[in-house]
């Protein structure tokens, strides 16, 4: 997946249905409200609810610095 892929104008968080953020190589949607991670596996977003991971607070540090994680 890509930075401007217009699908990621459209994808949302199924917790809490707010907008996503496409970490920096790619390979995850993050969720800065509720700290979860969705991974993309072959360009393919994981949005299952119970395919989300908490983020570390080190992990945090690098992802608050993502354009639209504030």
């Amino acid at each position: 997946m890509r930075h401007d892929d217009p699908l990621l104008r459209i994808l949302v968080c199924p917790l809490d249905k707010g907008p996503l953020v496409l970490d920096a190589p790619g390979s995850a949607l993050y969720n800065p409200r509720l700290r979860r991670r969705y991974p993309v596996i072959d360009g393919v977003p994981q949005l299952l609810p119970g395919s989300g991971e908490p983020v570390t607070d080190e992990e945090l540090a690098a992802l608050s610095t993502l354009p639209g994680a504030h």
